[in-house]
């Protein structure tokens, strides 16, 4: 009987988890609002951004791009972003350019940082800043139209199962074995499947 309950949640309960999912995303603007950079991601790659004042020339710069790690930082100045990645980049594939922006005036750094592994979503650009809740990204079709046939269909497998996971449902590896156990009970009818455990 519980079971049941667990996947047909009621309007309280989905209530209440859309009102601890706006506390938490409300939360998590407020931290990232809180760093002196901005950052958006693909499955693919990472795209930072920060405020650099105007008169401050490439030269000016420091900026360090390893595997798995950066340093971006104005000469003599405080780090604007340092620390470990919190996985693996393609260094030879990233790269940064300073340009000038128009409002506010001003100039802008742009790191592109290219993942190593394509299927995985980043929590945060440097494992020091606050994390985001990569279980809630809903990518665009049009990204994952761009990813090859065997990485698509994992990406598609994965949001599938976190789909499923939130509305309690069994992830497409439960639900495989189920079938199988189903098919293997109807071949074997001998067999008594009564005290059978999934695992």
């Amino acid at each position: 009987m519980s079971a049941d309950l667990d996947q047909n949640p009621s309007p309280a309960d989905i209530a209440e988890r859309e009102r601890e999912n706006q506390e938490r995303k409300a939360r998590e603007d407020a931290e990232q609002a809180q760093l002196p950079y901005k950052w958006t991601q693909t499955i693919r790659d990472v795209e930072v951004t920060a405020p650099i004042p105007s008169n401050i020339k490439g030269r000016d710069l420091d900026v360090v791009l390893a595997k798995n790690k950066i340093r971006v930082a104005i000469k003599g100045q405080e780090p604007l972003i340092e620390g470990d990645f919190p996985h693996a980049i393609l260094v030879d594939e990233s790269s940064w350019t300073l340009e000038t922006t128009p409002t506010p005036p001003g100039k802008e750094i742009t790191i592109h940082l290219d993942k190593v592994n394509k299927v995985e979503w980043w929590p945060h650009v440097v494992t020091t800043a606050p994390k985001i809740d990569v279980t809630k990204i809903t990518p665009e079709n049009s990204s994952l139209s761009d990813l090859d046939g065997p990485t698509r269909a994992m990406v598609e497998k994965m949001m599938y199962d976190q789909r499923q996971k939130e509305m309690g449902g069994p992830s497409s590896d439960e639900q495989r074995k189920m079938e199988l156990l189903k098919k293997f009970q109807a071949e074997h009818p001998e067999m008594d499947f009564s005290n059978a455990k999934m695992g």
